[in-house]
């Protein structure tokens, strides 16, 4: 989470960290809506069963051929070079997550190719009646990679660890359960929150109020079972070394599933190296490039993977002490003179709305037509409103990385603010820098890219919950946090339309400006590796990877 690059626009900073790449991918435009399209299907309605089994995690789930042991020995990814956080409590970029996946696991685990929850820890769960009362039941031969038992209490000490960690971007969604919001803020014990083993393979949780999607949140990486000794691994890998910008993964032979995790050694290097890095992947170098690259040079371009994001980019006013923009009236006039069709002039998928369309989720009302006029009329208004003369000219900072792209949004909306009488000064960080500077930062407009990470409505509207650890708007509204409460107790179309009705909300008060939806691009031969599939996360477990021998493509050519 935190920083990356779009592909379809480079230059955004976002909560989710990797890099994509351009040039090739607008020959495959039409590809690439056709996906779009497709992306809500992925998504259904969360079910709500009291007595659930889900569908185990195994290594057949991609195999359809023979696996060769004797090709599986290495396997080698390219990412971006960038500070990894390695810590599944603290870390928040999706390269990270990516590999923490991989490292660690937690009740349960995405599958890969439709992202619904897998059994991973959990081999069975049970809710009562009042479907506040959840009660898992862990594997029995589940194990650390230095041996020792993975247990319910395991499970217990993460979670709360995770609760008592104060830079732990994800830990609020924990707050369903009860007593975990009070004590992750210094109000409650840590013996008060709802989650106890009844014995080593027994986990019972009470939530505060029902949450049908709670398999899906728990697949998230930061939900892991792990040891404060973050060098002892609970999934398919371990950590062999992490230096000089490269990590070595290696097969954790004390996984439960290790009989059908198949590569031994993974080694993901860091390079942002464009032409270096197709180099290595046209001479077999690399296997997988996650990060920069230069489509034109590779020779293969069968391997490019282009795939839709369950993600949306936006802009956001933070709310900070005596701003006029904290304004809604303020905000709403500025929002109604933007020029959309220019500001989202390089978006593949324009986005009027700030939640990605999913299946079943009522239509939004969003933005997407300017009237300069009605914003100047509404402009008067909301400053006559306020107390403020009209003849006052209204400052306002842009904060954005140092991009061109993001310099030419700015530039449209400060030449179609200038004559509502706002003077709009902006202000750059570096793009690796960007994202944790926007806390301390004293500006009014902010660029964000968020994937949501798991399939439902609430991965975006957590956003802006006023006591979210992901609100770094800090925007508060006591009827979005009512709305967001009572879709917690309806699951169906009730839920979704109290959800939509907060979205709504949210845009009526001029908070978020939506953008585009991105897109990802991969570079993978997938007739040389397998376990591998494009999904709407990109988010792809190492333990499904297996490399199997290319068939050659002319006649009389013998293979070796």
């Amino acid at each position: 989470m935190k920083m990356r690059f779009d592909f379809n626009n480079p230059n955004i900073a976002s909560r989710k960290y990797h890099q994509n790449k351009i040039g090739f991918a607008k020959k495959c435009i039409a590809a690439l809506f056709a996906a779009m399209l497709c992306t809500a299907a992925l998504f259904p309605q969360t079910r709500d069963d009291p007595d659930t089994n889900l569908p185990e995690i195994d290594g057949d789930f991609f195999e359809a051929e023979t696996i060769d042991p004797a090709l599986q020995h290495n396997f080698t990814i390219i990412v971006p070079v960038h500070e990894y956080d390695l810590n599944p409590h603290t870390a928040s970029y999706s390269s990270e997550s990516q590999i923490l996946s991989s490292l660690y696991e937690g009740l349960f685990s995405y599958d890969p190719v439709t992202l619904e929850p897998k059994n991973a820890l959990a081999v069975h769960y049970r809710i009562s009646r009042s479907k506040k009362r959840w009660t898992f039941t862990l594997r029995k031969n589940a194990k650390f990679s230095d041996g020792s038992p993975i247990t319910a209490q395991g499970v217990c000490d993460a979670w709360l660890d995770l609760l008592a960690e104060p830079r732990a971007p994800y830990s609020s969604m924990l707050d369903i359960i009860e007593g975990a919001a009070a004590y992750r803020i210094g109000k409650g014990k840590r013996d008060a929150v709802g989650i106890r083993a009844l014995s080593d393979t027994t986990l019972v949780v009470e939530l505060a109020s029902p949450a049908g999607y709670l398999p899906r949140v728990l697949c998230h990486s930061a939900f892991v079972v792990c040891k404060k000794d973050t060098n002892v691994s609970s999934g398919a890998f371990f950590l062999q070394r992490n230096a000089n910008e490269e990590m070595i993964l290696i097969k954790n032979n004390n996984y439960w599933d290790a009989e059908h995790t198949h590569i031994e050694r993974i080694a993901i290097v860091q390079s942002d190296n464009a032409d270096e890095n197709a180099f290595l992947f046209n001479t077999g170098s690399a296997d997988w490039i996650a990060g920069n690259v230069t489509v034109q040079k590779l020779l293969d371009k069968d391997s490019v993977q282009i795939n839709a994001e369950f993600a949306t980019e936006y802009l956001f006013f933070k709310c900070r002490k005596k701003s006029v923009w904290n304004n809604p009236d303020l905000r709403a006039a500025l929002l109604e003179a933007v020029p959309w069709n220019e500001l989202r002039s390089q978006a593949f998928v324009k986005a009027p709305t700030l939640v990605y369309p999913i299946n079943g989720y009522p239509q939004v009302e969003g933005f997407a037509y300017t009237d300069p006029d009605e914003g100047a009329s509404l402009m008067n208004d909301a400053k006559k409103k306020a107390g403020i003369p009209q003849d006052k000219r209204l400052p306002l900072v842009i904060a954005i990385p140092d991009t061109e792209y993001m310099k030419k949004q700015a530039k449209i909306l400060s030449g179609a603010w200038k004559a509502l009488g706002i003077d709009v000064e902006v202000q750059t960080s570096p793009i690796n820098r960007y994202l944790e500077s926007i806390p301390s930062w004293n500006a009014d407009l902010f660029s964000y890219t968020w994937i949501g990470d798991f399939a439902d409505p609430l991965a975006f509207l957590e956003l802006f919950r006023s006591a979210s650890t992901l609100n770094v708007a800090r925007w508060k509204n006591a009827e979005y946090d009512k709305l967001l409460g009572e879709a917690a107790l309806y699951t169906g179309d009730e839920r979704t339309k109290l959800l939509a009705r907060a979205e709504q909300l949210l845009l009526d008060s001029g908070e978020v400006l939506p953008i585009s939806h991105p897109v990802s691009l991969n570079v993978i031969d997938l007739e040389t590796t397998g376990g591998w599939s494009s999904n709407a996360f990109d988010i792809h477990p190492f333990k499904y990877l297996y490399k199997k021998r290319k068939t050659a493509p002319l006649p009389n050519i013998v293979t070796r």
